[in-house]
């Protein structure tokens, strides 16, 4: 199982970016996916995830109403579309997937078996 994220950049703040993970190995449809970022110096911290119900998916409150994931099952593929882009959002972002995430865990880095290898955003001013 394995997970390759892209579209990571170089953006003016106001901008846009769509992330990008492609699953391979295994199938995405029963697993709850997610993105998590890492500030230098600092432990990764949570971005975005939906549940494998589809029918629950958390935020940040720092992204809230900015960042909008999805998932393609026909391409296996996750995505988290990125808008209105701030400095603080310079990060690398690493997109995840789990079979056993329960609901109360989705924020959770311990809850996810897989990780992608990270994409670097960043974003001036």
């Amino acid at each position: 199982v394995q997970l390759q994220a892209s579209g990571g950049g170089l953006v003016q703040a106001g901008d846009s970016l769509r992330l990008s993970c492609a699953a391979s190995g295994r199938t995405l449809r029963t697993d709850s996916v997610g993105w998590f970022r890492q500030f230098p110096g600092k432990e990764r911290t949570f971005v975005a995830a939906m549940h494998r119900n589809g029918g629950t998916t958390l935020y940040a409150d720092s992204v809230k109403g900015r960042f909008t994931l999805s998932r393609d099952n026909a391409k296996n593929t996750v995505y988290l579309q990125m808008n209105s882009l701030r400095p603080e959002d310079t990060a690398v972002y690493y997109c995840v997937r789990g079979s056993s995430v329960i609901l109360s865990n989705l924020a959770s880095r311990t809850a996810y078996s897989y990780w992608g290898q990270g994409t670097q955003v960043t974003v001036s001013s």
